[in-house]
C-alpha cells in the first residue's frame, strides 16, 4: 500500500483543533490542488469563501446548529457552487442575460459537482500538510443567511462548508460500509444488500459502543431510520435556490 492510499484511508473527521493559524503557504497549496481537481468541460463552476473572522465564524456556528468547532477553528471554508462566472463569461461573447444558462438542471448538477471534487481535493491535500478538516453540511439550515453574510450574488450558493487547521484530537477511524455492500459488477444487484447492512450493523454497534464507553446501543440502520424516518430534509432549500435566481425548466 503506498503513501496516498494510507493517507485517504486514514481520514478521521476533525472537530477539535489547535490555535496555530492555517498559513498563506498551506492555503495556497490547498487551493492549488482543489484547482487540480477534474472539472466538466474546464467549466470549473466553483468558489471558496475563506473565514477567519472570529464573529463571522461564531454566526456560521450557530445557524449550522451551535457546532463549536466552526468558530475554534482558524479556517473556515465555505465551498460554493459557481455559475455567476459562467454566465458572465458567456455574456462577453453573446452580450445578453442568457438565463437559460442557469434554468438548467444539467448545470445546476454540474456546478454543485465540480464544488464537490475541488473540496475533497483540498481535504485531502489538506491532510498531507498535517492538517485536520470536517465537513460542514449545518450551513444548508440557513443558507439565505449563510449567502447574506457572504454578500453571495445570485447564481452562487453554498454548498457546504469546511472546518481547517491542525488537530487537537485523535479520534478512531469510523468504520465503512464493506465493499460488496457499493461495489457491483457489470450491473446493480441487491440480493446481498440486507445482509451487507445487517453485518455491516454488527460493525457499527461495536464502534458507536466502544466510541461511547459502552453507554451507546444504536447501529448504522437504526441511525439512518432515524435520521430519513422524519420526513424531507430541509426543505427550505428549494425556496432558496430559486432566490439565488434559479428557475429550472
Amino acid at each position: 500500500m503506498n503513501d496516498i492510499i494510507k493517507q485517504l484511508q486514514a481520514h478521521r473527521s476533525i472537530r477539535k483543533f489547535k490555535p496555530d493559524p492555517v498559513t498563506d503557504e498551506q492555503l495556497a497549496s490547498i487551493l492549488a490542488s482543489a484547482q487540480a481537481a477534474s472539472t466538466s468541460s474546464n467549466i470549473q463552476a466553483y468558489s471558496v469563501v475563506g473565514v477567519r473572522n472570529k464573529g463571522t465564524k461564531r454566526q456560521f456556528a450557530e445557524l449550522a446548529g451551535g457546532q463549536k468547532h466552526i468558530e475554534e477553528a482558524p479556517l473556515f471554508l465555505v465551498w460554493c457552487a459557481d455559475l455567476n462566472r459562467l454566465q458572465t463569461a458567456v455574456q462577453l461573447h453573446e452580450g445578453d442575460d442568457d438565463r437559460e444558462l442557469v434554468q438548467n438542471v444539467e448545470t445546476f448538477l454540474l456546478a454543485t459537482i465540480d464544488t464537490t471534487l475541488a473540496a475533497q481535493n483540498a481535504a485531502v491535500a489538506a491532510e498531507s500538510l498535517g492538517l485536520g478538516i470536517v465537513y460542514i453540511g449545518g450551513i444548508r439550515n440557513d443558507p439565505k443567511r449563510a449567502a447574506e453574510l457572504l454578500k453571495l450574488p445570485q447564481f452562487v450558493y453554498p454548498v457546504f462548508g469546511m472546518c481547517l487547521g491542525v488537530p487537537d484530537q485523535e479520534p478512531g477511524i469510523r468504520p465503512r460500509l464493506p465493499v460488496a455492500a457499493i461495489y457491483h459488477e457489470e450491473i446493480y444487484g441487491d440480493e446481498a444488500l440486507v445482509s451487507s447492512i445487517k453485518d455491516y450493523d454488527e460493525t457499527t454497534k461495536a464502534y458507536y459502543s466502544s466510541r461511547a464507553g459502552g453507554s451507546k446501543d444504536t447501529y448504522w440502520s437504526k441511525e439512518m431510520a432515524s435520521r430519513f424516518h422524519k420526513g424531507l430534509l430541509r426543505e427550505h432549500l428549494h425556496g432558496f435556490i430559486e432566490g439565488q435566481g434559479y428557475r429550472f425548466k
